[in-house]
């Protein structure tokens, strides 16, 4: 008897759970968008303030296409958020909702914004991440020159950190290498770019910062397809993080380049499903969604 009774206590405690309304932020992540942007203009009914409502909407309208109407949330969570971390979380997300249209510009007065605030709180991790956020999206939006800036400014932020140890040190160092491998392509500087991927090459032996392995076929597969060197590319490039936007889309671009249609068309897709609202998505769900239709 008491084992039915434990029992039917399981199952009534799994129907509820079935019962239980998805959040937002479940439904994004289940790709269910009209749902998750109702759900999220239902938790602004009962608080208007919220900053993670305001951002939940904008987020989706972003998904959505709806980039105008997106950034008006984000501003009004920018306008609401009381502390520090709801301010600079606020502020990044306005950013990538600006890289979302292609404007690197635009989004600098909020990187910057942010930026200045993990200075004035000695915040040097977070401050040379911004900046790197930063230099991110102007480099996919073409804007090398002031990329290149915010690059810097990130390595400089991350090197201030107080008693730094030398792994986080190569890891500043890691990062600017590949960034200035990227840009130098980009300006079709290939001797230049191949001089900076080995440099991060001697980075990564020194076996300090094993997780940023990851980003090195990225690196070398960029620089190829920057090159048109498209089969040097799909090598390294399928080699990478395959769950990045970034790269799926790369991935469409170098198949398309190739003539690969069917592949490309199956990269294309996954990163124009993505439900990431981060500085690789920015660049590629606008660009992927564009090439599907």
């Amino acid at each position: 008897m008491k084992r039915g009774l434990i029992a039917a206590c399981v199952l009534l405690a799994g129907a509820a759970a079935q019962e239980r309304p998805l959040t937002g932020p479940e439904l994004v992540r289940l790709n269910r968008l009209p749902e998750a942007l109702a759900a999220f203009r239902a938790d602004l009914e009962v608080a208007p303030k919220s900053v993670a409502a305001n951002n939940g909407v904008g987020v989706v309208l972003d998904l959505l296409g709806r980039y105008d109407e997106a950034r008006t949330y984000f501003a009004k969570a920018i306008k609401a958020a009381s502390s520090t971390p709801e301010k600079v979380g606020a502020l990044r997300a306005m950013a990538i909702a600006w890289g979302f249209v292609n404007n690197c510009r635009n989004a600098e007065k909020y990187e910057q914004e942010a930026f200045d605030l993990y200075i004035s709180t000695n915040d040097y991790p977070n401050a040379g991440d911004t900046a790197d956020e930063m230099g991110r999206l102007c480099i996919d939006a073409g804007d090398f020159d002031l990329s290149r800036e915010w690059y810097s400014r990130g390595h400089d932020a991350g090197l201030d950190e107080p008693n730094i140890s030398p792994s986080r040190r190569d890891l500043w160092n890691f990062r600017w290498e590949h960034a200035q491998a990227r840009l130098d392509i980009r300006r079709g500087k290939k001797a230049d770019a191949l001089r900076h991927v080995e440099k991060a090459k001697a980075i990564l032996a020194k076996e300090t910062n094993p997780d940023q392995i990851e980003f090195l076929p990225y690196l070398i597969g960029y620089v190829a397809f920057y090159s048109d060197n498209y089969i040097e590319a799909l090598e390294y490039i399928k080699n990478a993080s395959l769950t990045d936007p970034f790269i799926q889309c790369l991935l469409g671009q170098t198949y398309e380049k190739l003539g690969d249609m069917v592949n490309a068309e199956k990269y294309y897709r996954l990163a124009a499903n993505t439900t990431a609202h981060s500085v690789a998505a920015a660049y590629a769900r606008p660009l992927a969604t564009r090439k599907l239709h």
